[in-house]
């Protein structure tokens, strides 16, 4: 009896070894049959990759057969990870991932809500860093730095080369700590068509009448120049009424993304300092160097988003939307107003995502006006110009950098099963084919693979960008922003109300400053009772004559000559010096 039980347990033992044994050769070729068909090109050699994903297998293997959910906004990089990255990485590691995609604002809810219930929503979030500063005070999402080294070391891959990352620096914290790993990220630059830029009779008639060379533009005196020569004075190209100027402007919580992602920095309302500015930041937002709390937004507490710089920001935001904008603009949210210049009608446009850069490289069959007939673009990008409050070492513009982030109130081994795919689809196996299709960079060594060299001619200035020394200077909300969620909505408001005529643009940023000031005393309040942002949390300066703040040197500024002469730089001679 007891032979014939050690003979079956022996068997059985035999049969669940080549079980094992056939399930670990299935994810192995299930590995290679991604490394071969999906995953080029690489960084790394075909070898390099298998161990990569020979990484992931062994290190998934506790967590095989869960179920886990992860959210994001809804962008072409993300729509490639939820339709194909979550069945590679399954089928590899057995892990199986929701992964939900939903307009930005119902992404912030979800973080935040999460946030304050401390109830487990999702396992995990591409949530922009722009909450870095919230992150890294409310101590709420994991710090994985600590993570890494700690709790998360058995599931973090050693192959994850964290400085390969070009936005570190943006999910950094006051503390020096890494809160959130990128995912995606891209700027916000200058657009134009270059075809009617080189055309010799426009550059003749533009210059007999300015005095200086139509060009990419420097300041916002020559961006203001040129919206009003193709609206008033060109006014058609080949039979097509054209215009100088895009925007939007429909009363939205994307009307308050469009400014805080660096509107008032571009005119110059901040501080010199990278990656934001020190001590005001991009929204105004005063922090003295070294220190963690936040003194105010309004000039009367040292901040600048109620100074001549915002409201001049404003005030040329209102103008150039009514004046020199294709009709209706004023009425477009952030979705509309992007695919219209797909229609061809657009000369430049001051403030335009690269995110979109897929879908302006579409074929002419697909309705894009604005690509020739071999499929090369007829437009560049290149950096924004500077409004007249600028100062060289002041951030010029924002970049998006979508990050992952986990919270504590997710059951640790869920974390750790989001944590594996976070870096699955970060991982330098998968980056240069994900960034091949969604342009939204975060790795320097993708950026600078052989691939986007070859396909640089067709992206219109987008490698050019990301390969230069320029880039440095735009960059997402910083650690000034004590909470994001709490603030952010107030912007679209106020900022709507110039939009609608309620209000001056000087009315509506005094509002929005002094409403800014009313949520960081709460916050005071409630981190000087309970610690709830760490100790980190507002400590507001008394309110003082605003002229004391504008006669120190540096930010808040006080009025300067709001229309200096243009300037403008030729765009073959700027790709020249970013090459260097």
């Amino acid at each position: 009896m007891i032979a014939k039980k050690m003979i079956k347990v022996a068997f059985t033992a035999a049969i669940a070894a080549t079980c094992f044994a056939s399930s670990a050769y299935a994810d192995k070729a299930s590995a290679q049959k991604w490394i071969n068909d999906e995953f080029q090109p690489s960084v790394l050699s075909n070898a390099e990759q298998m161990k990569e994903m020979e990484w992931f297998m062994k290190a998934a293997a506790p967590f095989k057969g869960m179920e886990i959910n992860v959210l994001s906004e809804t962008i072409p990089t993300h729509e490639y990870e939820s339709k194909v990255l979550t069945k590679a990485f399954e089928e590899i590691t057995g892990i199986k991932v929701n992964h939900q995609l939903l307009g930005e604002g119902q992404v912030v809810q979800a973080v935040q809500t999460q946030m304050q219930t401390k109830r487990n929503l999702y396992d995990a979030y591409i949530n922009d860093s722009d909450l870095i500063g919230t992150h890294s005070r409310l101590q709420l999402a994991i710090n994985l730095s600590d993570w890494m080294a700690g709790e998360g070391k058995a599931v973090t891959n050693p192959m994850l080369d964290v400085d390969d990352f070009i936005g570190k620096s943006f999910t950094t914290g006051p503390d020096g700590k890494l809160y959130q790993l990128p995912d995606q990220q891209f700027a916000n630059l200058y657009w134009f068509r270059k075809d009617w830029f080189d055309r010799p009779e426009l550059k003749k008639q533009f210059k007999d009448r300015y005095g200086y060379d139509l060009g990419v533009p420097v300041n916002w005196s020559a961006y203001e120049d040129i919206a009003e020569f193709f609206s008033v004075h060109v006014k058609e190209i080949d039979g097509v009424r054209v215009y100088g100027h895009m925007d939007y402007g429909k009363r939205a919580p994307d009307l308050g993304w469009r400014m805080t992602d660096a509107w008032l920095s571009m005119a110059g309302a901040g501080s010199k300092g990278k990656p934001n500015g020190v001590p005001v930041d991009e929204w105004g937002i005063r922090m003295e160097p070294g220190t963690c709390n936040p003194v105010g937004a309004s000039v009367s507490r040292g901040g600048a988003a109620n100074g001549p710089a915002a409201v001049y920001a404003i005030r040329k935001w209102d103008e150039w939307l009514r004046k020199y904008a294709p009709p209706g603009a004023a009425s477009y949210d952030f979705y509309q107003s992007l695919p219209a210049l797909s229609q061809g009608n657009v000369a430049q446009q001051i403030f335009w995502y690269t995110a979109f850069t897929a879908s302006m490289v579409a074929p002419k069959s697909a309705g894009n006006n604005t690509v020739d007939d071999s499929g090369k673009p007829l437009w560049r990008m290149a950096p924004s110009p500077h409004g007249p409050y600028w100062e060289e070492g002041q951030k010029l513009g924002y970049q998006d950098a979508g990050s992952w982030t986990l919270f504590k109130s997710t059951p640790v081994d869920r974390r750790k099963a989001a944590w594996l795919y976070a870096q699955f689809v970060v991982s330098k196996t998968v980056d240069v084919k994900k960034s091949h299709v969604g342009l939204t960079f975060i790795r320097d060594s993708s950026i600078r693979h052989a691939s986007f060299t070859e396909r640089a001619p067709k992206l219109g200035g987008l490698i050019e960008f990301y390969r230069s020394p320029d880039r440095v200077l735009w960059s997402p909300t910083g650690i000034n922003v004590p909470d994001y969620p709490k603030l952010a909505q107030i912007w679209w408001q106020q900022i709507g109300d110039v939009n609608s005529g309620a209000f001056t643009p000087q009315q509506a940023m005094d509002r929005l400053a002094s409403e800014m000031d009313l949520v960081m005393s709460r916050m005071q309040s409630a981190d000087e009772k309970a610690q709830i942002y760490g100790g980190c949390g507002p400590r507001l300066n008394e309110e003082s004559d605003p002229n004391v703040w504008l006669n120190k040197p540096g930010s808040p500024k006080a009025k300067v000559n709001e229309k200096p002469k243009g300037e403008t730089i030729n765009y073959d001679e700027l790709v020249q010096r970013w090459a260097g």
